[in-house]
């Protein structure tokens, strides 16, 4: 921390390249990436860099204070890696380590089929469970910086980002500038309705009964309870608590599917915990 701030004391913010040059001066004073390739390097940069900005600069300016570096918890995550006998599973879990970042890489190099270094929509719509709208991932494309229609590894960084924390507001603020298809700074029940018809295309396709989508509607307004009764905007995502699970609902049909079998999943979980606890009651006897 201190060798950031003193290289920084010149200025009270920092812009991406210089940001990560300190991160590439970084790396061989962190024990736990000693095994990183160099070729790698410019990779690991980028990822850990984007971290930061994802959360920090959620309006994209393009620069971080350094006050804000200097008081969040991922320069601590970053630092950690110093520490040689970090548990492993610390190490899994911690954006910045070499595992963690070799696997948002590597999921990366998986979906692009045709290695031409960039993702098709057609590529994206195979991320996770492959289970994505194509309404979604077509916004997703339409808001993100890309390259003759295809998206680069910054900008799948900002995805993975979003989706992997969801319940975050620098998330949710992602989310709803996808959602909002006429830039109007809330959702409504048209958006709802616009995003819901490939859910309920696709639970058709995989032979589920249909869904009203008036009830889904209902279902996220009484969950998000918003201040005006038509609108919803990012605060009141925020605000609910609501927000990863309206997220999920629009734009992944497996997990509306999760959250429409909610019940029937929490009671087969608790069956199984219910097993568990009779078999290690069975063996101590």
């Amino acid at each position: 921390s201190l060798s950031l701030s003193l290289s920084l004391t010149h200025c009270f913010s920092v812009f991406l390249q210089d940001f990560e040059s300190y991160i590439l001066e970084l790396i061989p004073t962190l024990p736990l990436l000693d095994r990183l390739e160099s070729s790698f390097y410019s990779f690991y940069v980028c990822t850990a860099a984007r971290r930061f900005f994802f959360f920090l600069d959620p309006l994209r300016t393009g620069k971080l204070k350094i006050q804000q570096i200097m008081s969040c918890r991922f320069l601590d995550e970053l630092l950690e890696l110093r520490d040689e006998d970090l548990p492993k599973e610390q190490q899994d879990t911690n954006w910045f380590s070499a595992p963690s970042c070799l696997r948002v890489y590597g999921q990366y190099l998986d979906l692009d089929t045709d290695h031409n270094g960039m993702l098709s929509k057609e590529e994206l719509m195979k991320y996770g469970s492959g289970t994505l709208t194509a309404s979604f991932v077509d916004r997703v494309f339409d808001e993100c910086l890309t390259y003759e229609g295809e998206m680069d590894y910054k900008s799948y960084l900002d995805f993975v980002l979003a989706m992997e924390n969801r319940h975050e507001p620098q998330a949710l603020q992602y989310f709803c500038r996808l959602l909002d298809i006429r830039h109007r700074g809330y959702l409504d029940m048209y958006v709802f309705y616009y995003f819901f018809k490939d859910i309920q295309s696709m639970m058709e396709l995989h032979n589920q009964p249909p869904v009203n989508f008036s009830d889904v509607k209902d279902e996220i307004f009484d969950m998000v309870k918003p201040a005006d009764p038509l609108k919803i905007f990012l605060k009141d995502l925020v605000k609910s608590g609501q927000g990863a699970t309206v997220v999920n609902i629009l734009i992944d049909v497996r997990g509306f599917w999760m959250y429409e079998n909610r019940e029937l999943l929490a009671a087969e979980a608790g069956s199984d915990e219910g097993d568990d606890t009779e078999d290690a009651t069975g063996d101590s006897n």
